[in-house]
């Protein structure tokens, strides 16, 4: 099985072997669930149980104050029998002022208790969920870039959210508080037996088909709750994607087709609900008229049983009351149940995420520093490199690279040739398939995640900006925002006056995404954010590509300023960004075809040659225009 250990600085430095321990119990008990092939309830709040454990004080005072009021609810009808019974006694009077006082204590007493056993349950409840949602989302910082790929991000979002509530809905709703009725059930029927067998034994005739029904329906409600959950997830994913894409859908008008496709998904959903809510009601109007038969029964046997033998008053408001009684726990439970199913739905699919198995670069086993190459003055190296992202589909094949410290690299050719994966391949966000990547000598296998990464800087062409202000944008990984640090990189790309104009300066605020900022401005602090970090490799993905000229002008000196002394991988589609780069290198289908600086490439008159003609015509058609 696969570790489930979470990066110790996504929780603030501390240790994350606690949470280790917890969800590998948990899936311990779910995957035995899998080969048992049955109480997939009890493994999965088996599995809960890691979950609750700090907080199982609460939970456990919670559970005996719910004990202790279940025992005064029961003993409740049995002394107002007996103080029926009273009223043929010369002091009825008297014994009905004391069983009334007590009766009076009682309930008191049973209420006081009811408001700290609630909220203790609830307490409890919600600090566990917020643990398993805190867990959930380290988790999701630890696996790797493919899972992302291919999940959508609505499914993960409902996850975190719904699936997590529904759990903590099970402690809130009071479902935990069926041990409860189990133990008021047990208690009323040795009182009933005590007070009065016969009557007793036709108030149980009811509990078989009664029971038949609960397990008949907890099934099927199971199954609704599941499909409730598959269609919630959907529904999250497509109004994630409609509202990311509500500049396309707007402009190629598509609206009404989007309406459509969510009026779809949106009855999907509806009819899974209704199919639970159909179940629930049909149980609960079952349990109701078995209560009314029951209590007719006991009324008619009394009725009949009175001409022979004498049925006291006292005895049929004793039953009556305890028949009530008897069904409500019954009725509650299949509300819980309902509840019940609805968290153990959550929680299966929350077990089934924390299944996953694509680890994002696992530390290393103790053995695995053997294959290395001690010559660091090599800054980073592809080693016959093969590697594709779908089985099959072979992206880069056979390639080699080579950089030295200091030295500036670009990688050009048409769209899907394998630049970027070049990048994604030494940050270790994918795996290769075949051959080494290394970095300052050490294959990135062996190299703790952050450790590596630290060395390098990355400016992307979709930039992605956090909400919060620029400088801490700029400081994006830092706890604490170095502000000298953040001035000092503004300044050398010349943009410190650009971002100190805004209302607010540096402190001025960022929406969600930047939507605020101007493609240009994204990039600008795209690239202040690499210098403040200062890595010694510096990686530019198209990073002009969404910049004006005018920007890019001031932009260019001091970029390559910003470049002295460190090591540059620029992936570019612009040819006229990479001149004065040491050595050009030039893929075609995932291969390396060619390496050189840009006079010797243009001599040659290969595949660089004819790009660069190819860019160098268009620029002059656009002039002419």
């Amino acid at each position: 099985m696969t570790s489930l250990s979470v990066d110790p600085k996504a929780n603030g430095g501390k240790s994350a072997a606690p949470e280790k321990t917890r969800a590998e119990k948990a899936l311990a008990r779910f995957h035995e669930e899998d080969r048992l092939g049955e109480g997939l309830d009890a493994n999965i709040l088996a599995g809960l149980w890691p979950f609750m454990r700090p907080h199982a004080k609460w939970l456990v005072i919670s559970l005996v104050l719910l004990l202790l009021g279940s025992g005064l609810a029961v003993l409740q009808p049995w002394l107002m029998g007996l103080t029926f019974d009273a009223f043929q006694y010369p002091d009825a009077a008297q014994t009905l002022m004391k069983m009334g006082a007590l009766i009076l204590v009682l309930k008191l007493v049973e209420q006081s208790i009811s408001f700290p056993q609630v909220y203790l349950m609830q307490l409890a409840g919600a600090r566990a969920s917020g643990d398993l949602r805190a867990h959930v989302f380290r988790f999701l910082h630890t696996r790797r870039l493919g899972f992302f790929d291919r999940t959508p991000v609505g499914r993960l979002v409902t996850r975190v959210t719904n699936d997590v509530d529904a759990i903590n809905e099970m402690f809130a709703s009071g479902t935990l508080n069926a041990l409860g009725d189990l133990v008021r059930l047990v208690l009323i029927i040795v009182v009933m037996l005590r007070r009065d067998w016969q009557l007793a034994l036709i108030t149980f005739v009811a509990v078989p088909p009664v029971a038949l029904g609960v397990m008949w329906t907890r099934r099927r409600i199971r199954d609704a709750f599941r499909e409730i959950r598959v269609k919630t997830a959907r529904m999250n994913a497509y109004l994630n994607e409609q509202v990311s894409g509500m500049a396309v859908v707007q402009a190629y008008a598509r609206e009404e087709q989007s309406a459509a496709e969510f009026d779809e998904i949106n009855e999907a959903y509806r009819q899974a609900n209704n199919r639970s809510i159909v179940f629930d009601a049909a149980l609960d109007a079952a349990i109701e008229l078995v209560q009314s038969l029951c209590i007719a029964a006991v009324l008619w046997y009394a009725g009949v049983r009175s001409l022979s033998d004498r049925v006291s008053f006292g005895t049929l408001v004793t039953f009556v009351a305890y028949i009530e009684m008897f069904f409500v726990p019954i009725r509650d439970l299949s509300a819980r149940m309902t509840q019940l199913q609805s968290a153990m739905a959550g929680a299966e699919r929350i077990f089934q995420l924390l299944e996953n198995k694509e680890e994002d670069a696992p530390v290393p086993a103790a053995d695995g520093q053997a294959e290395q190459k001690k010559d660091e003055a090599i800054a980073f190296e592809l080693d016959h490199v093969d590697f594709e992202y779908k089985p099959g589909v072979p992206i880069l094949r056979d390639v080699s690279i080579q950089a030295a410290k200091g030295e500036k690299i670009a990688l050009v050719g048409a769209t899907g040739a394998g630049k970027t994966t070049v990048a994604s391949l030494l940050l270790r966000l994918y795996e290769a398939k075949q051959g080494h990547v290394r970095v300052f000598g050490r294959d990135v296998r062996n190299a703790p995640r952050d450790e590596l990464r630290r060395r390098f800087a990355v400016v992307p062409q979709e930039v992605f900006l956090f909400p919060g202000t620029i400088a801490s944008n700029i400081a994006a990984g830092d706890i604490e925002v170095d502000r000298a640090r953040v001035v000092r990189a503004l300044d050398r790309i010349g943009a410190l006056d650009l971002f100190e104009r805004r209302d607010g300066g540096l402190d001025a605020k960022v929406e969600e995404r930047g939507s605020n900022f101007s493609a240009g401005e994204r990039q600008l602090i795209a690239f202040a954010r690499a210098l403040y970090r200062d890595p010694p490799i510096l990686v530019l993905d198209e990073a002009t590509a969404n910049i004006d000229s005018d920007t890019e002008a001031r932009l260019q000196k001091a970029v390559w300023a910003a470049m002295q002394g460190r090591t540059a991988l620029i992936i570019a589609h612009r040819l006229s960004t990479i001149r004065a780069v040491d050595r050009i290198v030039v893929f075609h289908k995932g291969r390396v075809v060619e390496q050189g600086s840009h006079e010797t490439l243009l001599a040659q008159g290969g595949a660089y040659a004819r790009l660069y003609q190819l860019q160098f015509s268009r620029g002059e058609a656009h002039a002419a225009e």
